[in-house]
């Protein structure tokens, strides 16, 4: 029988909350004495993403999706016959904050590292996680984190790159000649704008505007002016999901009715809660999961994802459960693997996920294709 201990803790790092939920076998609260990844003991995680902040709901997909897997595998033995414990940190989507937790997961007996879910974070920890030589997965999707060459660092998820080309190739054939771009200037807004100047070019859509917002942003009555004055086909949106809406929401407030085209960020509820769902409606995007209902697998993590949580289940979620089933796996060939080896038996690994076919390349992406989805009634579905 398993028993959860949740020891609530506040550990304040340059603000940052963390929450460090114990899993042990079937020792009484309080008993467990053994070191964290020794022979015979737990087996250690630490799961670093945001809680807190304007991007919390994507930690909160993120976290979710991880624990989930976790829990189930402790349910079922564990790892031979070793059960996982880990702890949440929140980083607030802050990369000085992530920089300090990933210190802090540096010393605490984390054996592997789940986080950030954004790009920018996972950017400033993946220094500190390659010189302590501890394995991560991060959510992010900036071409940046591939071209590190960070060998502890992988994807669970494609890139920006493979999200434009698939866009691109989709929309193109519709007849969208004049976009206008509008995207941020963080690590994620910034991979998102240079994959699609990039894969854009030499087709037959030309970028009529191109404007350049910060994440903090709230009003873009100025930028979409501008846009307006363009006339475009279609806007381009590159940044993260609360953002994303409230720029959709202002542009229909000024009449604008152009073709909304992006990445994954468009495909989840809180865009369409931030944008309203008519502002939303027809929205196309790339996304590296459809939906609950595509197969016997995501029925079966759908199913479980909503009796543990009491939701739906989205992209983020799955993409951050297919990470943790991965090295879950690389872990029940060998238990005591660590560092380099650790690494090399996840990027050794071939599975078929939620998310498609994980083959991790040299950079750490693991998944090389994107699927299309468009919102219609409020909610993601194929794409026609």
């Amino acid at each position: 029988m398993i028993q959860r201990r949740i020891k609530r803790a506040q550990a304040f790092l340059v603000g940052a909350a963390a929450l460090a939920v114990v899993l042990t076998g079937c020792s009484a609260p309080g008993t467990a004495t053994t070191t964290a990844g020794s022979d015979g003991g737990p087996i250690r995680f630490a799961l670093v993403n945001a809680q807190s902040g304007q991007v919390s709901s994507l930690g909160a997909w993120s976290t979710k999706g991880v624990t989930l897997a976790l829990d189930e595998a402790n349910a079922n033995g564990g790892i031979d016959g070793r059960q996982i414990e880990y702890t949440v940190y929140d980083d607030q989507g802050d990369p000085t904050v992530g920089t300090n937790l990933a210190h802090k997961v540096a010393g605490d007996g984390s054996i592997f590292m789940f986080g950030s879910s954004t790009s920018g974070v996972t950017l400033a920890m993946a220094p500190i996680m390659e010189s302590s030589k501890i394995p991560f997965m991060s959510d992010g999707q900036s071409p940046k984190l591939g071209e590190l060459g960070n060998p502890f660092l992988f994807l669970n998820s494609p890139s920006s790159v493979t999200f434009s080309k698939t866009l691109v190739n989709y929309v193109e054939p519709m007849g969208l000649k004049k976009v206008a771009m509008i995207t941020n200037n963080g690590a994620y807004g910034a991979g998102e704008h240079d994959a699609f100047a990039a894969q854009i070019k030499g087709t037959s859509m030309t970028v009529v505007d191109d404007q350049i917002v910060t994440p903090e942003q709230k009003d873009y009555t100025s930028a979409l002016t501008l846009i307006k004055q363009k006339n475009p086909d279609a806007i381009f949106l590159g940044m993260e999901e609360v953002q994303a809406g409230l720029v959709v929401k202002q542009a229909r407030q000024l009449g604008i009715q152009a073709q909304i085209i992006g990445g994954g960020t468009l495909g989840t509820p809180v865009y369409v809660a931030s944008a309203g769902a008519a502002a939303a409606e027809g929205t196309i995007c790339s996304v590296p999961y459809l939906g609950n209902d595509i197969n016997d697998k995501s029925r079966a993590f759908g199913d479980a994802y909503k009796a543990k949580f009491g939701e739906d289940a989205e992209a983020h979620g799955a993409k951050a459960y297919d990470g943790a089933e991965i090295v879950i796996q690389a872990l029940r060939a060998n238990p005591d693997l660590r560092g380099a080896d650790l690494a090399e038996a996840i990027r050794a690994i071939h599975y078929s996920g939620l998310n498609g076919d994980f083959n991790f390349d040299k950079n750490g992406v693991g998944v090389h294709k994107a699927q299309m989805g468009i919102i219609k009634d409020g909610k993601l579905t194929t794409a026609p």
